[in-house]
């Protein structure tokens, strides 16, 4: 799972990449060069499951993040700015709401603009990619006519009549086979979109996270298809990150706080890809695994290793909280919790797995 950061400048988009990272990312870059990161993403019940197993190696899941540089139609131009943001499966739009007199900010702080005004710019990059296609199909079928350039044709335009609504094409309403048919495009505004509020540290601030969508006016735009929000203190969450852990429960919980701005940010992104965790827990390794909402027990087996998948038998189950609360496997067994399930079972986030296979 790739997530591009995207925002206007000066608002926090390398601040965050920093921070969900740890990586250096140096004050004299050039603006448009792309930086990748890898985040580990925090899971409680991974970690509780190790206790149990003190397994010889722990493995999170992780997430890729592209910090992109300051967006714009003028660097939507560039092939290799386009490139970068293209390949991203999900996009971070950072606002800044935050008020500090030393960092400049053109015009008042409204996130609600800047939303529309960064949107618009996508809907137009997709819309002349859209038009220079339509052209060339047009040209393609007075030489001859066959029901795939009739149906990417067909499609196209009404993508086109879509964006022309100023909607852009995440809220377009497709089928597989249409989704199917555009994924080579990688438009824009057909990627899911997070929206990041990056708030001023207050007293309060785990009141100001929970409030912040509503209090600038985003339930709206967060609520539309494949659209989501949350909010964070950039300044906070870089204390956070030289913490230890012990420190950083102790400083969140000072404002009110039972987890950082990080984690909901992860956990948000997660849903808005519809993607959920199970795990695999042993003495050698407990590890969490990503998979699609509604994934077959068969491909869950094939997200370890594609040899579980050819030949799998069943696969051994039970939930993360009951394990924990039976203490081992055997026990779990003897209560009945710890059951077998076939291929077509549907996986359930937080399910713990032991595949059984033939191979």
């Amino acid at each position: 799972m790739k997530t591009g950061i995207i925002g206007l400048p000066q608002v926090g988009k390398t601040s965050l990449f920093r921070i969900l990272t740890r990586a250096h990312v140096s004050e004299g870059r050039n603006p448009r060069e792309a930086h990748v990161g890898v985040a580990k993403v925090p899971d409680d019940r991974l970690d509780r499951l190790a206790a149990l197993y003190n397994p010889k190696k722990l493995t999170h899941a992780s997430v890729e993040y592209v910090d992109v540089g300051a967006i714009g139609q003028e660097a939507l131009k560039e092939t290799a700015y386009l490139g970068n943001l293209r390949g991203v499966d999900a996009l971070a739009h950072v606002l800044r709401t935050f008020e500090d007199d030393s960092i400049p900010h053109v015009g008042a702080i409204d996130p609600l603009r800047d939303i529309k005004n960064v949107e618009f710019d996508l809907m137009v990059s997709d819309l002349g990619q859209i038009e220079k296609r339509l052209e060339r199909l047009e040209k393609d079928l007075k030489k001859m006519r066959t029901s795939d350039l009739e149906k990417e044709f067909d499609l196209l335009k009404r993508a086109k009549t879509h964006l022309e609504t100023e909607r852009p094409l995440r809220e377009l309403e497709m089928t597989p086979e249409d989704k199917k048919r555009l994924r080579g495009f990688m438009f824009l505004s057909e990627k899911p979109i997070l929206y990041v509020l990056n708030v001023s540290e207050t007293t309060e601030l785990g009141k100001e996270l929970e409030q912040a969508v509503t209090k600038y006016k985003l339930t709206e735009v967060a609520s539309r298809p494949n659209a989501g929000a949350a909010a964070i203190c950039g300044k906070v969450e870089a204390e956070l990150a030289e913490m230890s852990d012990a420190e950083a429960a102790e400083f969140l919980s000072s404002y009110g706080l039972t987890e950082s701005g990080l984690t909901r940010v992860i956990r948000t992104t997660y849903a808005l890809l519809g993607l959920i965790s199970f795990f695999t827990a042993g003495e050698d390794e407990c590890r969490a695994w990503t998979v699609p909402v509604r994934s077959r027990a068969v491909e869950a087996a094939g997200a370890i290793h594609s040899d579980l998948e050819h030949h799998f038998i069943r696969a051994e189950t039970i939930r993360w909280d009951q394990l924990l609360e039976a203490g081992s496997e055997a026990n779990a067994r003897a209560k009945g919790t710890l059951r077998l399930e076939g291929k077509d079972y549907i996986v359930q986030d937080g399910d713990v797995m032991h595949i059984r296979h033939s191979g």
